[in-house]
């Protein structure tokens, strides 16, 4: 970090005293995300006089790693031309990702000057649903025919994979370009040049269609140790593949739209990072859930008011509400978090209800007594209460922890099971349940066994 703040430093100096020659070698010396990353913390007109600056070789990779809010700025400072030669040279799935975010008026002016291939490419993956995998996808990568000899399939890689995302997996397609096997690029390399693809191919070949999820292309990478995966359509016929890079694309996009969701706020529909996120934004994103705990943390409220003689004969158990209903929360949270991550890298289904539940009671049975334990040692030696109170209190803490992470481990099963995002059943709302569940069982054990009238 340091290093790289020391750079910057540099670079606007030669920019201050416009060594442009100098810069330029520079900048042709650094990595693009380096580039971006110095770019993104400039001034916009700074940023701008860079970016003119750059190799035009650079120019379109740096730009696909800026912050969206700098993407706009320079396309929009840009001449047709120069606009036209960046998305030309931006790879579909870049270009198509940054057309998205843009307004309806400019991206019909930039698509009338794209390139007919390149605005043939976007318009195809903005076809997709979001969030699908035909939406992540690119569609330059090296395509083989069957009866190529080694030495064709050389010729036709050193033609168009300057072009292509990645040449380090090739994609055997019959002439209905149906997807029949892949093979590496080592295997070309040594292989003799006469051998026939078709012999050397793999044919076992793993691909996903385009209206899977993207999190199921990501659980595939996962599970197959992927550098990149074809994307068919529903006759098998290649359309484009999906990159380790985008893959780590989706699984950042999705933990952050699973923290948000558990954190009670509306996932982000926009690449943008806190900072640039405007107040009003971030204001409609929080305000719904924070609303809807309110009105439902009512009835906490209602619980204690109807318990009203309790407290006020036993007014110092007032005091140990709070500890029990955070208990309890945190109880639920833990249980939950563990099983919304074993849903999503699928190691539990609905099917193993029970089990989880059985788990997670036996759990809950230990850590309710080893708390209960503790907080009696501490109620009998350091608040001094009769031990009629403190087992009321210990029992209670039992009961909660049991029920917390009982309902903290089976609500995102359920969930799941009804098309429902699990996240959602996170933190604020098991929260919100169990903090009522436990002013019942307090105050019902206080009144049962302290034979009070409600």
């Amino acid at each position: 970090m340091e290093e790289l703040a020391s750079v910057k430093a540099e670079i606007l100096e030669l920019l201050k005293q416009k060594q442009y020659v100098t810069l330029r070698n520079r900048l042709s010396e650094m990595m693009e995300a380096d580039i971006a990353s110095i770019m993104d913390s400039m001034e916009d007109e700074e940023s701008l006089k860079l970016f003119r600056i750059l190799p035009k070789t650079m120019a379109a990779d740096v730009f696909a790693e800026l912050e969206v809010d700098d993407q706009k700025y320079i396309i929009m400072s840009l001449s047709k031309t120069e606009s036209a030669n960046v998305i030309n040279n931006l790879m579909a799935d870049d270009a198509t990702d940054f057309l998205e975010e843009m307004p309806a008026n400019v991206v019909k002016q930039i698509l009338a000057n794209a390139s007919a291939e390149q605005r043939a490419d976007i318009n195809h993956l903005l076809r997709y649903p979001e969030d699908s995998a035909g939406s992540v996808m690119t569609v330059e990568y090296v395509d083989l025919k069957r009866d190529m000899t080694v030495a064709d399939a050389i010729l036709r890689i050193r033609e168009i994979g300057l072009d292509s995302e990645t040449t380090n997996i090739c994609y055997v397609l019959d002439p209905k370009r149906l997807l029949v096997g892949t093979v590496a690029l080592r295997y070309l390399l040594i292989k003799q040049p006469d051998e026939v693809i078709g012999d050397i191919m793999n044919e076992n070949v793993i691909s996903i269609k385009t209206m899977d999820d993207q999190e199921e292309a990501a659980r595939s990478f996962q599970k197959y140790d992927f550098t990149a995966m074809p994307v068919v359509d529903n006759e098998n016929r290649m359309v484009g593949i999906i990159t380790v890079d985008d893959v780590i694309d989706i699984m950042e996009e999705e933990a952050t739209e699973d923290i948000e969701k558990m954190a009670a706020i509306i996932p982000s529909d926009t690449d943008k990072s806190y900072l640039r996120t405007g107040v009003f934004e971030t204001f409609k994103k929080r305000m719904p859930w924070l609303l809807f705990l309110m009105i439902s943390a009512t009835f906490t409220g209602a619980i204690i008011t109807h318990f009203e003689s309790a407290l006020a004969s036993y007014v110092l158990l007032t005091a140990y509400i709070p500890m029990l209903m955070d208990t309890g929360g945190n109880a639920g949270s833990q249980a939950s978090v563990s099983v919304i991550r074993s849903l999503s890298l699928q190691e539990v289904r609905f099917r193993d209800f029970f089990k989880v539940l059985w788990k997670e009671i036996r759990v809950a049975v230990i850590c309710g007594v080893t708390l209960s334990a503790a907080n009696f040692i501490k109620l009998m030696l350091i608040d001094r209460l009769p031990m009629n109170i403190a087992l009321i209190i210990c029992t209670t803490l039992v009961l909660v922890v049991i029920f917390a992470k009982s309902i903290g481990s089976t609500l995102p099963l359920i969930a799941a099971t009804i098309k429902l995002d699990p996240a959602v059943m996170a933190s604020p709302l098991i929260t919100t349940i169990v903090d009522a569940v436990s002013l019942l069982i307090y105050f019902t054990l206080i009144t049962r066994l302290l034979a009070i009238a409600v």
